[in-house]
């Protein structure tokens, strides 16, 4: 890979600084001009964990009702995952009735539902965090639960007459030819409704040559959205998305931003299939691409060193950067690679990744020359761990490398740096990116 340029850099303060000026204008909201998603949207969503369960006299505390929807936003609103910016209870597929009610519209189903999807909205409303569900543009949902391709402007209407802050539109059955066209006008139908909806878009998934994507029209129609297929419970998968997103990061880093974001898939750390090591790999880089932070696990029993990762809140601070970049690949020494996110106030973030099984950590000296940071951004900087809080070092000039050592089979080192108040050429310092006083011992170090 070569070293991304200064251009992308430039671009995304410059479109930065467009969008928050475009929200200024008073003007009807069209398409995706509806001021949500200004930063990567974050929350839980049913999918991943819970599937497609629906025999809630086997699996009463498992299946797709209303006891998990209640209890998962008791346990976001109670346990300080809302105070970490987890605002989205988001039911995936499975939770419609199999018929449409006589005036055509959408329903819960009534065993599993009986309060109905308005109730269970306010319900989880009242726990000051917003609902979302899920949609398919096919004839039937990836279950096999109604579609919505005949009845778009009808769904979106019952959609916010329901109170959903959040639609998720899946593709199976619909044809990927008519699929950007499609979603383009159920966007508008939302967006008509008068409600803010976020609306998140599978169908580049579906799209069989990548390339061939209007990239302009899915920014104007989607708040995020899937390009690669489902993640699963390994860290096959997980490793396969990083793969992806490094082959591809060129142009789908130029698509990433307030209101528009790449979207790689929900979160699995807390699930079954990450060890301790790939759990930080998953949430460092999702958070180095500016990515959505969608968990996908069972709020009700969270393992704490999974709970400790997922509220970690300089992740999350650099994860939600209004500048939304997305970290790009710069360059792969043996089986290392180097990434790096470039950030609004002069800050930058790196994640050094190591995914051989070998069984030996890895050395790398990093020098800020291999960082190939924009022309204005000079040392010194001071940097610190993220998932530690520990000191990473001190990049004094610009040849000089600092040594990391990275665990194997999908470890990461993800480092924070900023410029200190010492700063003796003058500079001004950054800021941190979150108060030093909310973590712990960081104080001392920066």
């Amino acid at each position: 890979n070569s070293v991304p340029s200064d251009k992308a850099y430039i671009m995304a303060q410059h479109l930065l600084l467009l969008t928050l000026l475009a929200l200024l204008a008073l003007k009807p909201a069209c398409c995706l001009d509806n001021g949500v998603a200004m930063q990567p949207p974050m929350g839980w969503l049913t999918w991943q964990r819970f599937r497609c369960v629906t025999d809630c006299d086997t699996y009463p505390d498992t299946c797709i009702g209303e006891k998990l929807i209640r209890d998962t936003a008791d346990r976001m609103a109670q346990d300080g995952w809302l105070a970490s910016g987890y605002e989205f209870v988001t039911v995936d597929d499975c939770w419609a009735s199999h018929q449409r009610d006589a005036q055509g519209r959408l329903q819960g189903d009534p065993d599993r539902f009986p309060g109905g999807m308005r109730a269970l909205a306010d319900y989880v409303h009242s726990r000051g965090l917003k609902f979302g569900i899920y949609a398919d543009y096919g004839n039937l949902t990836c279950g096999g639960y109604p579609g919505s391709i005949n009845n778009l402007q009808l769904d979106a209407q019952t959609f916010a007459s329901w109170g959903v802050d959040l639609v998720k539109l899946d593709g199976c059955y619909s044809d990927p030819a008519k699929q950007a066209a499609g979603y383009a006008q159920f966007g508008s139908y939302l967006n008509k409704t008068g409600r803010p909806i976020v609306f998140s878009c599978s169908y580049p998934a579906y799209q069989e040559k990548k390339s061939s994507i209007d990239s302009a029209l899915l920014q104007k129609t989607c708040s995020m959205w899937r390009i690669y297929g489902d993640i699963q419970d390994s860290w096959a998968s997980v490793a396969s998305i990083i793969d992806y997103w490094g082959s591809n990061d060129a142009n789908m880093s130029t698509w990433n931003g307030p209101q528009h974001w790449n979207d790689p898939d929900m979160v699995i750390v807390g699930d079954f299939g990450l060890s301790p090591v790939q759990q930080e790999a998953q949430m460092a880089f999702w958070c180095l691409w500016s990515a959505p932070l969608i968990l996908s696990l069972d709020l009700r029993s969270v393992p704490t060193d999974s709970a400790r990762i997922l509220r970690n809140a300089l992740a999350i601070a650099i994860n939600k950067d209004p500048m939304g970049y997305q970290g790009r690949l710069l360059f792969k020494r043996g089986d290392v690679q180097l990434w790096r996110k470039l950030m609004s106030r002069g800050d930058f973030a790196f994640v050094l990744y190591y995914n051989s099984d070998g069984g030996t950590p890895a050395r790398l000296g990093v020098s800020l020359k291999d960082l190939a940071l924009p022309a204005g951004l000079k040392p010194p900087f001071d940097c610190v761990d993220v998932f530690t809080f520990a000191s990473a070092g001190r990049f004094a000039d610009t040849d000089t490398a600092v040594n990391f050592d990275v665990l194997p089979s999908g470890g990461v080192r993800f480092v924070y740096c900023r410029r200190p108040a010492s700063a003796a050429n003058g500079s001004p310092a950054v800021p941190m990116a979150v108060p030093a006083a909310e973590l712990p011992g960081l104080g001392d170090i920066l």
